[in-house]
């Protein structure tokens, strides 16, 4: 990873729809070595993929929750992370040092299609001792970028 490649990340990050031929120019290549970059990349799992950023709120999905999980015991580790990996409303999960064990993201309609989600699916997960919901207020800063 030299610093053409970290240019070319960086652009990325700002606009993963950008062509190759626009990424070459911006980073000072010409399009064959800037292809062979980005497929290397790629292949080497620099690059995870291409995503679209949607607007939960546009979309329904306005309420969010961050989900401090504290296990009973580390005997159900394994599989709460293979049940939370499969449910959608969890748009994101971190192990953590210490307590909590977990802290996870999750969206929903409105704060009664939080407290079903709660009832119906947090709580009858693999091994939990306590959940600790937080509201997500305000977005200050959303889509970092790494610092490359």
């Amino acid at each position: 990873m030299d610093g053409i490649d970290r240019a070319m990340l960086r652009r990325l990050q700002d606009d993963g729809r950008m062509t190759a031929t626009a990424l070459a120019h911006d980073v000072g290549l010409t399009l064959a070595p800037c292809h062979r970059r980005l497929r290397e990349m790629e292949s080497n799992g620099v690059i995870r993929g291409y995503r679209v950023e949607v607007d939960p709120a546009k979309v329904g999905l306005g309420f969010e929750a961050l989900v401090f999980v504290t296990l009973k015991d580390r005997s159900n580790l394994k599989g709460f992370e293979q049940e939370v990996a499969g449910i959608g409303q969890v748009i994101d999960a971190q192990r953590l040092f210490g307590e909590p064990d977990f802290l996870l993201r999750v969206m929903a309609e409105d704060l009664p299609a939080y407290q079903r989600f709660y009832d119906d699916v947090l709580v009858g997960l693999p091994g939990v001792e306590k959940l600790t919901s937080t509201i997500v207020m305000k977005h200050v800063k959303t889509g970092g970028r790494l610092p490359l």
